[in-house]
């Protein structure tokens, strides 16, 4: 699981029941929902939930620093929980399935120092591409 629950509370984040429910929805492993299907879940739950509510709560979870915003190849934003974590991206080229992955290397692995033009690097995002089970 994330812990984005467990992490809002913490953070002493107003628990109203929407932004709750968006947080329910959110809340797994391998979760990389577009705003649309976080609408259609929460729902689901609370049908009284407004898409504009949802858009505003992954918009404040997103600032927080607690929810990722993923974009892939033109596609839509999707929102990932586990934002503390460190993660890479495994996607597929032809239905979009997306699934986080841990490979045993740091990210910075392949990149030599002299390579690194002096800068200091403060973040790396990789995305692995293929075709999963079902496309392939």
């Amino acid at each position: 699981m994330s812990d984005l629950l467990e992490r809002l509370r913490g953070r002493g984040w107003r628990m109203t029941s929407q932004r709750r429910v968006v947080a329910e929805v959110l809340d797994g492993e391998h979760v990389h929902l577009t705003a649309d299907e976080v609408h259609v879940r929460a729902a689901r739950l609370l049908p009284e939930i407004s898409r504009a509510t949802v858009y505003n709560a992954l918009g404040e979870l997103v600032t927080l620093g607690e929810v990722v915003e993923v974009s892939t190849d033109g596609r839509a934003k999707r929102y990932d929980p586990n934002a503390h974590r460190p993660h890479q991206h495994l996607v597929c080229s032809r239905c979009g399935l997306i699934r986080d992955v841990h490979p045993t290397a740091g990210p910075l692995a392949g990149l030599p120092a002299e390579e690194r033009f002096g800068f200091t690097v403060s973040g790396v995002e990789v995305t692995y591409r293929g075709l999963c089970p079902a496309c392939a």
